[in-house]
């Protein structure tokens, strides 16, 4: 999600790759034997495998909206705040949104853990509307998606919870144009398909192995 919202906000164009990761094409093994989304090979024939750094390659070529630039703090303090959320944040989010995958009994320690970083979070939001200032950058988007998922784990708990400030700036981002855009489902590609381009109807020769995947690999995918 974060990787396509990069790309459209940059104006870069891409064909896009749908993937089910139960089976996951060669083209996409051969290119990352990581075996895992997004992946991407740019004209160069570069391959970017981790959404964090595909933001940043495209956001370094064309950056609109000053995303790498906020009003408050620099690219290193969004980059630090990234960092928390990829590493404790999410360990302690899978955890609680995954617990039979992890053989875990209860949940609720790792939700507790994770809601420590959100109050930071909502700590922030208190005196701006988005994490570094008035105006979305780099560490939104890049920390929204996760938020997302830890939000929808448990709706009805999640919006009981005191953190007014995080659950606005979750909303705003969630019900914008660029979201729905992003959120485009497309049928999984098979070899030989007519390339399907992102944003629609975009034509170039870099293209993400990016989801989301059908409905019923959902879950699955929206893991990267």
């Amino acid at each position: 999600m974060r990787a396509r919202w990069a790309l459209a906000a940059a104006g870069l164009s891409v064909e896009l790759r749908e993937v089910v990761l139960s089976g996951k094409p060669a083209e996409m093994l051969a290119a990352s034997s990581k075996g895992t989304v997004p992946v991407l090979i740019d004209v160069d024939s570069r391959v970017i495998d981790e959404s964090l750094d595909i933001m940043l390659w495209a956001l370094r070529q064309r950056d609109p909206a000053r995303w790498l630039v906020p009003q408050g703090g620099a690219l290193d303090d969004m980059l630090c705040l990234i960092a928390q959320c990829d590493g404790e944040f999410k360990f302690n989010l899978d955890r609680y949104k995954y617990p039979q995958r992890y053989g875990i009994a209860d949940a609720k320690a790792h939700r507790a853990v994770a809601m420590n970083y959100l109050l930071s979070l909502n700590a922030r939001l208190q005196t701006d509307a988005y994490l570094f200032g008035d105006h979305p950058s780099l560490a939104d988007i890049a920390i929204a998606p996760f938020v997302r998922q830890f939000a929808l784990t448990d709706s009805t708990w999640f919006n009981q919870q005191a953190w007014p400030a995080l659950r606005h700036w979750l909303d705003e981002l969630i019900e914008s144009p660029m979201f729905a855009l992003v959120m485009t489902r497309h049928l999984r590609w098979q070899p030989g398909d007519v390339p399907v381009y992102f944003p629609e109807g975009s034509r170039d020769s870099v293209w993400p192995v990016n989801g989301p995947v059908p409905r019923q690999h959902q879950l699955t995918q929206t893991r990267r």
